[in-house]
């Protein structure tokens, strides 16, 4: 399982850096994106920040992926932006599915591998 672990967490913060560091650094020119996943696109630059947030962190949690240091607190940063991925994937851009599904499959395993670290955040409080 060790080694299953390792695999996939230098698989997944490979993937982050990559696009990460593709995007910040424009070092590829982008495909012309069409349709629903343009309009998505051009709200996220819009912004005029978001997509700068999404990157830095990706790079960020890439960092700690790949170093094998803070990869709990990684992990769980990575979440909304690794079901988002899947999300547009599978109601936006379909040729990307596979790229979104793993991305959620690999974070969950990394999730799973340290259940016993995570199980308490999911207690219920009272105060």
């Amino acid at each position: 399982m060790k080694i299953a672990y390792t695999i996939v967490r230098i698989l997944l913060g490979a993937l982050f850096l990559f696009s990460s560091v593709v995007i910040l650094f424009n070092l590829v020119e982008q495909p012309e994106t069409t349709g629903n996943l343009k309009i998505f696109n051009d709200g996220i630059k819009a912004s005029g920040y978001l997509m700068t947030l999404i990157k830095v962190t990706e790079l960020v949690v890439a960092i700690a992926f790949l170093t094998g240091r803070f990869v709990l607190l990684a992990s769980i940063v990575i979440a909304p932006i690794a079901i988002n991925i899947f999300l547009v994937h599978l109601t936006i851009a379909p040729e990307g599915l596979p790229v979104g599904i793993f991305v959620v499959v690999a974070n969950a395993f990394l999730a799973y591998v340290n259940w016993n670290v995570y199980k308490p955040l999911f207690v219920p409080v009272n105060k």
